[in-house]
């Protein structure tokens, strides 16, 4: 295959991602022109489009100066090359000629994008020509303006840019074991976390040791806290007053005793990584989620891996189950702005005002689960943004209505994510320098 279908390939990625406004799994998916590459072409395409997606606020600022006209004001496939060849010269290290070159050569044989060549070719060239520090401009101008606001304004100045520094990472791979992480950990070649997660450097997922055994599934080891959080609750010890602390004995800090093997609800369960570690657990898990494709996904992972659980396609908002639940983890639906480093995509993909209409959301399902909780239960609450509006703000809320009371989650119960902490008790993971994981908050709850 030629260098030019490589180039034409990563940028049709970049069209349907940028413009459709798909993820990049989706674009990859529904791209002939990546579907047609083959081994290390497809996986170069696959790098050029990941690098332009991680940085493309920067890159844009980059190009500016070089163009005698707006990127906007160019078509999807030019604009799509431009970032393409520019990425190449400014941060994978491409030859000159086959950056510059082979991009031209792609959009000659592009119908959408032939008429711009010559300039694409002049824009590449002054690019190579005066290629800029990318690294003196702001880590948050990589997102878009509004996004760079809204991180500065919940996380500061030190919390957004090291947010910004971990996208520009490439993200290791963490794994959670059903059983055994040790062993897990050993058999992967990975390192065990204090968090009990295994994290490894990166891999072929299927080609790990204990895939096929279902040993063990992928899952962020951020996203692995709130349901380590849930299990933690129903194996409290059963000696301890409810609402009193392990640490003391005295201050209302922990949630109640509940007894293991009890039946938890799992709600906007799938993909179902959570709803794996609860079954792994021993409790008799209820998997709740409207979306059936996603919820075909969860029954293929406990295929694999040999755990079960009672799976429902519903609407949260409205099912309710047969009898109040006394353990109850609400992953709700959000934002996704904590997963920037997995899928940077989604800062581009989403607006400011696709954003605005979470938190009612999160406010009704929030609601609904309180009313599912058995007396003296316990509710874990989390979504994968750091973003106040879809975390803490819910919750402030829902307390303040007089629907909740917060039970306090204790940094002995988080080991690795004792930074973690809010004063208020709750965890939000901004992943610091080097962290690798996702930017999650969950606080945990019981009924007023």
């Amino acid at each position: 295959m030629s260098g030019a279908a490589v180039r034409r390939a990563a940028a049709d990625l970049l069209v349907l991602t940028l413009d459709k406004r798909r993820t990049l799994d989706e674009a990859m998916e529904a791209s002939a022109p990546f579907n047609a590459l083959e081994g290390s072409d497809r996986g170069f395409a696959r790098a050029i489009a990941s690098a332009a997606l991680r940085e493309l606020g920067r890159i844009d600022l980059a190009l500016a100066p070089l163009l005698s006209r707006p990127l906007e004001a160019v078509t999807p496939a030019v604009r799509a090359l431009l970032r393409a060849g520019a990425v190449q010269l400014w941060r994978l290290g491409t030859p000159e000629h086959a950056a510059v070159g082979e991009t031209v050569e792609a959009a000659k044989n592009w119908p959408e994008a032939r008429s711009g060549g010559k300039f694409i070719n002049a824009v590449l060239r002054r690019a190579a020509e005066k290629k800029p520090d990318l690294d003196a401009l702001p880590a948050t101008a990589i997102w878009p303006a509004w996004l760079a606001r809204a991180f500065l304004d919940d996380l500061g100045t030190e919390g957004a840019e090291a947010l910004a520094r971990a996208q520009l990472a490439e993200p290791p791979l963490f794994l959670t074991a059903k059983a055994d992480p040790a062993a897990v950990a050993a058999a992967t070649g990975g390192d065990l976390m204090p968090s009990g997660s295994v994290r490894l450097a990166g891999a072929q997922v299927e080609m790990l040791p204990g895939y096929e055994d279902g040993d063990w599934w992928v899952q962020d080891e951020a996203a692995a806290l709130p349901a380590r959080l849930l299990v933690r609750s129903s194996q409290a010890s059963q000696n301890r007053p409810p609402g009193s602390s392990e640490a003391d004995g005295k201050s209302p800090i922990s949630p109640p005793a509940v007894a293991s093997q009890s039946p938890a609800l799992d709600l906007c369960a799938a993909p179902g990584g959570k709803t794996l570690q609860l079954a792994a657990a021993g409790l008799a898990v209820t998997a709740l989620d409207r979306s059936k494709p996603r919820l075909q996904r969860l029954e293929e992972n406990f295929a694999r891996t040999g755990l079960a659980a009672e799976v429902i396609a519903a609407d949260a908002e409205t099912w309710r189950p047969p009898a109040p639940v006394p353990l109850i983890l609400l992953d709700a639906p959000c934002s996704a702005l904590g997963t920037l480093r997995r899928h940077p995509e989604g800062a581009w993909t989403k607006r400011e005002e696709d954003v605005a209409r979470f938190p009612a959301v999160q406010a009704r399902l929030l609601q609904a689960a309180l009313q599912m909780l058995a007396p003296g239960g316990v509710l874990v609450y989390c979504v994968c943004t750091p973003l106040k509006a879809e975390g803490a703000d819910v919750v402030d809320a829902a307390i303040a209505a007089g629907h909740a009371r917060r039970l306090p989650i204790e940094s002995q119960e988080i080991p690795g994510f004792e930074h973690s902490l809010t004063p208020a008790g709750d965890v939000l993971t901004v992943p610091a320098d080097g962290a690798g994981h996702d930017a999650f908050f969950m606080s945990r709850l019981t009924q007023a």
